[in-house]
């Protein structure tokens, strides 16, 4: 199986820039220590300081998925609870 690739759009509030920034900076440690977990890269826009951008390539689908119930990101949602003005999330895959 193709490894998955993962794009995450996290747009905060903007009176909540700061807040949101430091949760996710949280994450990375963290998560690039998960099994399966390949690259995990954090992105500000350099235009609009609120657009921030998870690039990450994980082994399977399954690793992604446990990424995704462990407690750290629990604690991230909890953390923003309210300071997240959108969220988008892209399953892809290498075609090139």
């Amino acid at each position: 199986m193709a490894k998955l690739t993962i794009v995450a759009n996290i747009r905060a509030k903007d009176d909540k820039i700061d807040l949101v920034k430091t949760e996710l900076l949280k994450l990375i440690d963290i998560t690039r220590a998960e099994e399966g977990c390949i690259d995990y890269d954090l992105h500000q826009d350099n235009e609009n300081p609120a657009h921030f951008m998870f690039y990450e390539n994980w082994k399977t689908r399954d690793l992604w998925q446990t990424h995704m119930n462990n407690q750290h990101l629990a604690d991230y949602m909890a953390a923003t609870e309210g300071a997240v003005a959108e969220f988008t999330l892209n399953e892809m895959t290498v075609i090139g």
